[in-house]
């Protein structure tokens, strides 16, 4: 029988060796028991928590993970204000100018635009609790829902982003729809030249080449690929320029 302290001791010497999830930095709490591993505590950015949730899930006896890591906040905010910047960049996004926004304020649903009715096919629901965003609802497509979670996740005081978005239409998910969706998030963020990289994904390791000004360019751009959902890698060789 696999004792409990052998499965967390082979995932903590796996955190240990990735550089990325600086376990020393960002201390990460794991318990085991029946086939499910909790993680907790508190990484320093959004690819640190994918990588360490895929290294928990690596040994053979885990069968399942309980996620309680946060990402540290780039400035702390109240839940009503990250749900307010939620809010109004979903309703501010051209793609979703057909959908209705919805706050959840007290276990009370509110309508920021639009009035959800019965069988709308497209609805966000938007509720924050402790810096954690909760997005649930309809979407016309995979693209959509992921778009929506970089949405949440650019809104500085989120902690982690639940994305619960029920897909309504095409629910299959390829390389060349992620990468499709990866040109939009770059092209929205103005500290990113999109023109400038290349993308390219293989079973939802992306690989950017290309060449960029500064190292923040450079970083920013790596950053908002981690956001997108169903990243489980970036391989950046991006060089900079300047």
């Amino acid at each position: 029988m696999i004792r409990a302290e052998e499965v967390i001791g082979t995932i903590r010497a796996a955190l240990e060796r990735e550089a990325r999830v600086n376990l020393h930095g960002h201390p990460i709490e794991l318990a085991f028991a029946d086939g499910v591993v909790t993680i907790s505590g508190e990484v320093g950015g959004i690819a640190a928590k994918k990588l360490a949730l895929e290294i928990a899930a690596r040994p053979a006896p885990v069968t399942g993970i309980v996620d309680r890591l946060r990402v540290e906040p780039s400035e702390p905010m109240e839940d009503g204000a990250i749900r307010d910047h939620v809010c109004n960049a979903l309703s501010s996004e051209p793609a979703f100018m057909q959908y209705a926004v919805q706050a959840v304020v007290k276990q009370e649903l509110e309508e920021v635009r639009g009035t959800a009715q019965r069988g709308l096919e497209r609805v966000i629901e938007v509720e924050v609790t402790d810096g954690v965003v909760v997005l649930n609802g309809r979407a016309e497509s995979v693209s959509h829902k992921r778009l929506a979670g970089v949405l949440a996740w650019w809104v500085p005081g989120s902690r982690d982003v639940v994305n619960g978005i029920e897909v309504w239409s095409d629910t299959e998910e390829n390389d060349e729809e992620l990468v499709d969706l990866i040109r939009i998030v770059l092209e929205k963020d103005p500290l990113v030249n999109a023109s400038q990289i290349t993308a390219r994904s293989t079973e939802g390791v992306v690989t950017l080449e290309g060449a960029v000004p500064t190292p923040n360019n450079r970083r920013a751009a790596e950053s908002d690929v981690w956001y997108v959902l169903g990243v489980n890698e970036v391989v950046n060789h991006l060089v900079v320029t300047g």
